[in-house]
């Protein structure tokens, strides 16, 4: 069998939720997922797409395929570099494919969109106990910008700063 990576569509919802929820119970936060298949429908499917999905597949030789994991990412932009860049939101292998190469596809897939399109860097985030995946960012080449520090208004406090 052979693993190719493709653009999730529309008819990709369901999986990508899945998807989304096993990455949150591999988080130790399975509760906080909220989106739905109609907020990834409304946001990654449109017109204008907000994120992008690209999924790694095996493809049977029945013709069938089973969803290996996904890289789930948005546009971004770096004033210092005057470039636009890609922010990795949700790099997932499912835990039976992991060790098989899949999420250094799916990074190199993303890279090579970069050098493509002329974008200049690839952001994440990563939890500071997830020790693996530190450990594989690393090996890619990664930088841990160890001096930076991530910031979130959510909740309750957004609502104060937006005067409500």
């Amino acid at each position: 069998m052979s693993v190719t990576i493709r653009r999730a569509s529309a008819a990709d919802v369901d999986t990508v939720l899945l998807l989304i929820q096993e990455l949150a119970e591999y988080e130790r936060e399975p509760e906080a997922v909220s989106a739905t298949r109609e907020d990834l429908l409304r946001d990654g499917f449109a017109e204008v797409p907000l994120f992008t999905v690209d999924l790694a597949v095996e493809l049977a030789p029945s013709g069938g395929e089973e969803v290996l994991g996904m890289a789930l990412y948005f546009a971004n932009y770096s004033t210092w570099e005057g470039r636009r860049g890609i922010y990795l939101e949700e790099l997932y292998v499912r835990p039976p494919a992991r060790r098989r190469g899949i999420g250094k596809a799916l990074v190199a897939h993303l890279a090579a969109e970069l050098k493509r399109t002329g974008g200049a860097r690839l952001d994440l985030s990563v939890l500071d106990w997830n020790q693996p995946a530190r450990d594989f960012y690393a090996a890619l080449g990664f930088n841990d910008q160890a001096t930076w520090r991530s910031y979130r208004l959510t909740g309750e406090a957004l609502a104060r700063q937006a005067g409500s």
